[in-house]
């Protein structure tokens, strides 16, 4: 088993509304399922349902990585219901914070008042903490190697490849790009090669220059890095809150002409990367 599940893919503040139907409202969240073990990637309003799902189905032991720590991909974090369960087992996973601040230190920042009415310490679950530099090699379980890189990003994201019976899987987002410039070679390495990459597609070409600074990318300059990495698919994520379900679907049309496997992706999209289906 290699799937990928999506349980949010747009960036910055979750949306609702008739025009935000087929592609969805909620913050980043992205689940990944090697054999029997569960990663969660991001704590945006998508952990909710993620938390209920996987809760239903038994599970005991989580694992969840923070890209960064930007509201919108933590927002979900005094929601994620098995921090309540106390036979729950949670590893807390970052590699993007600087100054000395720890993963322990930025949940404690966040989950208490006046943000949210409860603190970090009522939480009930095994807690485990772990910080980690952006560009280290993580063995999370024996058998499951994953490696990280440095993106560009106001305050830091780290970007993530798993590799798996003989697949590979790579997140990237949030990071920006140079119009003109050579190609990160930080993204580069993760994703040569990638059976599967999402990809931080906030923008489109045209709206780079007046977001220069913002820490983003476009579906355009996605296209580019995959054909440059020999990337299979290349997924469209953190869509913009603005993006409507239309505009979407032109950006959907635009990128099959240039690039079969490169689209916008749904929330609560499955990939199965054993079988080359969603």
């Amino acid at each position: 088993m290699f799937r990928v599940h999506c349980w949010g893919v747009r960036g910055s503040l979750p949306v609702s509304g008739p025009q935000f139907q087929r592609y969805g409202g909620n913050t980043f969240c992205i689940e990944v399922q090697c054999g029997n073990h569960r990663l969660l990637f991001d704590a945006g309003s998508g952990l909710l349902p993620a938390s209920r799902t996987l809760l239903g189905e038994g599970l005991k032991n989580y694992e969840l990585f923070f890209t960064h720590c930007h509201y919108d991909h933590i927002v979900g974090l005094p929601f994620f219901l098995p921090i309540y369960v106390p036979d729950a087992n949670i590893r807390v996973w970052s590699g993007h914070l600087e100054n000395g601040m720890t993963t322990r230190a930025m949940m404690d920042d966040f989950i208490r008042p006046p943000w949210f009415p409860i603190r970090l310490e009522m939480c009930r679950a095994n807690l485990d903490f772990r910080d980690f530099n952006a560009g280290d090699t993580i063995e999370v379980f024996p058998g499951l190697v994953m490696k990280t890189g440095k993106l560009n990003h106001p305050g830091n994201a780290t970007g993530y490849r798993i590799e798996w019976q003989g697949r590979v899987f790579t997140l990237i987002t949030d990071t920006e790009h140079t119009p003109g410039a050579p190609l990160d070679p930080n993204v580069l390495e993760l994703i040569q090669g990638a059976d599967l990459v999402l990809y931080d597609c906030m923008y489109v070409d045209d709206e780079m220059e007046k977001h220069r600074g913002f820490g983003h990318s476009t579906w355009q300059h996605a296209i580019r890095l995959a054909q440059a990495a020999d990337v299979s698919r290349m997924g469209f994520v953190h869509h913009s809150p603005l993006r409507t379900d239309e505009e979407l679907d032109d950006i959907a049309r635009q990128a099959a002409e240039l690039m079969d496997g490169a689209f916008p992706v749904a929330d609560g999209t499955t990939f199965d990367l054993l079988r080359q289906s969603y």
